[in-house]
């Protein structure tokens, strides 16, 4: 079990994966942007890991064919999360919760989508839980096909030209950067969850807030 538990750590660890390789680190991208398991995956700050280590030698691909493949990757990951709510439906909402389902995630991802509509799949690439299951909510309502198309091939361009060259400029011009990389994980961590942990407070007070509402109007009627 310690050893399964190691060996999740390092999966879900940027620097790791991109150490493991170019193909890895796409079907990295490709999990978590689109197979409900790869939620816990890391995702901004691999992108941005993946530009830093391009330009420091570290990644042996040269960064248009990276960036170019990441986008690939993204896009094709969408299409599989896409096909996979399609498929499934409302079976998703009857599913029982286990350690790589959450059925709160695919709840979040309808809010997300019923407050920002088709724009949620380009939004959705930069925050967690929000990019692995919007795509997968697309297909439960059957969002036409050619409208998702676009959303996701313009929501992987920005999410993957951001994070990437950003990483990969920044590495050219400040080459120290590296010594830094716990920081800048923490960054990623820090400015990607507080949207959601507000979403989700947000939510908890407007749903206490409707159940005192419901119990005052109760007690008006008795």
């Amino acid at each position: 079990m310690e050893n399964f538990w190691e060996y999740l750590q390092n999966l879900t660890d940027a620097e790791t994966i991109v150490g493991l390789g170019f193909y890895v680190l796409l079907l990295v991208v490709f999990a978590e942007t689109g197979l409900f398991f790869g939620f816990f995956l890391p995702g901004d700050y691999l992108l941005f890991m993946a530009g830093l280590f391009c330009a420091a030698g570290k990644l042996h691909v040269d960064i248009a064919t990276l960036v170019f493949s990441l986008m690939i990757a993204g896009v094709l990951g969408n299409y599989a999360g896409y096909w996979f709510g399609h498929r499934t439906g409302p079976i998703l909402f009857k599913r029982n919760d286990s350690f790589f389902f959450k059925k709160r995630y695919v709840v979040l991802a309808e809010e997300f989508y019923a407050k920002y509509g088709g724009m949620a799949l380009v939004l959705g690439r930069f925050f967690p839980i929000i990019r692995t299951f919007a795509p997968i909510f697309a297909g439960v309502v059957r969002v036409d096909l050619k409208k998702f198309t676009l959303y996701n091939i313009l929501g992987s361009v920005l999410w993957v030209c951001t994070l990437t060259l950003s990483g990969y400029f920044l590495g050219r011009s400040f080459p120290q950067i590296e010594d830094y990389l716990q920081y800048i994980i923490l960054a990623f961590v820090v400015l990607t969850s507080v949207p959601l942990i507000f979403a989700y407070v947000k939510k908890k007070l407007i749903d206490g807030k409707t159940v005192n509402e419901t119990e005052t109007d109760n007690q008006n009627i008795e």
